[in-house]
């Protein structure tokens, strides 16, 4: 078996593991070709022949990990989630083990699920054309945007906690008046943020809602609706009481689903996809549904039904 190993290693807060990793897959006479991400790798080049490897392996933060998968959509080569990056949500909600030697394992062991990704598009400044990019957790505009850029330079020194002093910098996030086309309708309503989701858990293992389903074709689409950081205490509460026992409310939230997901905001807002702020750069922004456009590599516990549309066939 061969692979191509795509490495991010600007993320993270330290070692994550690699040369153990490498080495077991060695063990089982897996050949490996790594190739590095820096500021201006061209990641077209990088995967200029991924469909040559049996698997490719994205090493780095969620935004590393997403912007490989969106590469490679629609391609069906199997892509494994290193996490090496700060909260690694991806791998996470994949329930991905965090062991390298296990994580070499599910590699070979190549089971794998096809999921559903976002693509974001963004307004050109001056004489900057319109941008596009792909996600695979979230997109989001307002104070979850504010959260990344304050955490982004403490990452390396506090890790994960880096988010929560972004928090607590951020105590009263600026109110906007949205108006998000969602499908076919529009709603108009007021909030702190407003978070495209695809997949539901976030930062500190808490799900922002029941119903995200990363293999039905739409998003969750989250608005934020405390008019501060205080306000949303009673929805993290109700997320952590979930660990226990199912609660169904969110206190502070306003959910709604579509497939394409347009956000207004006045006064407009930054934005963030999958932890990577936007420099520059705030709303309007719009999102569309890639039907089942990723496949990644799994353990064997995982949480999507891997035979849901018959195309996982490494799936029992």
């Amino acid at each position: 078996m061969n692979v191509l190993m795509i490495a991010n290693l600007r993320a993270g807060t330290g070692d994550p593991g690699l040369y153990d990793f490498v080495r077991e897959l060695g063990a089982h006479r897996v050949d490996v070709t790594m190739r590095f991400m820096h500021e201006h790798a061209d990641l077209r080049h990088l995967l200029r022949d991924a469909d040559s490897y049996a698997r490719v392996v994205a090493v780095g933060g969620d935004g590393t990990v997403s912007s490989v998968a969106y590469a490679l959509r629609d391609s069906g080569i199997p892509i494994l989630a290193y996490p090496a990056g700060t909260a690694n949500l991806l791998a996470r909600n994949l329930r991905l083990p965090l062991d390298p030697t296990e994580l070499a394992v599910a590699l070979i062991a190549g089971r794998t699920v096809s999921i559903d990704l976002g693509e974001l598009t963004l307004p050109g400044v001056g004489a900057t054309r319109e941008s596009v990019a792909g996600f695979a957790i979230a997109a989001g505009a307002g104070f979850d945007a504010s959260i990344m850029d304050a955490a982004a330079a403490l990452k390396p020194t506090l890790g994960e906690g880096a988010y929560l002093l972004g928090a607590l910098q951020n105590l009263n996030p600026r109110v906007s008046r949205f108006t998000l086309e969602l499908d076919d309708r529009t709603v108009e309503t007021d909030g702190i943020a407003v978070m495209v989701m695809n997949l539901a858990r976030i930062q500190f293992d808490i799900a922002v809602t029941h119903g995200a389903d990363a293999q039905d074709g739409l998003f969750e689409v989250v608005v934020l609706t405390a008019s501060s950081a205080a306000g949303l205490l009673p929805a993290i509460w109700a997320a952590l009481v979930d660990r226990l026992q199912k609660h169904p409310e969110r206190p502070g939230l306003e959910v709604h689903t579509a497939s394409r997901v347009r956000i207004i905001a006045d006064p407009p807002l930054p934005v963030e996809y999958d932890g990577e702020v936007v420099a520059g750069i705030t709303t309007p922004m719009t999102t569309r549904v890639l039907p089942q456009a990723g496949t990644f590599i799994v353990a064997e516990e995982h949480p999507f039904p891997c035979d849901r549309y018959g195309n996982d066939t490494a799936c029992p």
